[in-house]
């Protein structure tokens, strides 16, 4: 059977070596602790997974600052959800 409770020193330690999964761990453990301080450096840090997780979390909430946020950290996708909330209004409005 394989260990799989890896601890986070062991974890930082190989995402600064550059481990992506490493990164992405970290970043699951982060969102599942509600670390959006320590989610956000991840994202400053390159991790896709963590702008994933934050751009979810923003747009459950409506954050559209947050999301514009991580799109600038280089989150794509937040752009994308951003303006699908910008525009939602505006569909409405014309029915």
């Amino acid at each position: 059977m394989t260990n799989t409770n890896i601890d986070r020193e062991t974890l930082r330690e190989l995402a600064d070596e550059g481990n992506e999964n490493a990164l992405d761990r970290l970043a699951e453990l982060a969102d599942a602790a509600g670390e959006l301080g320590e989610l956000s450096g991840l994202l400053d840090e390159g991790s896709m997974r963590a702008g994933f997780l934050l751009t979810r979390r923003a747009a459950a909430t409506g954050d559209l600052r947050e999301l514009q946020r991580i799109c600038d950290a280089g989150y794509d996708e937040a752009g994308d959800e951003l303006n699908r909330l910008l525009k939602a209004p505006a569909d409405r409005d014309r029915d």
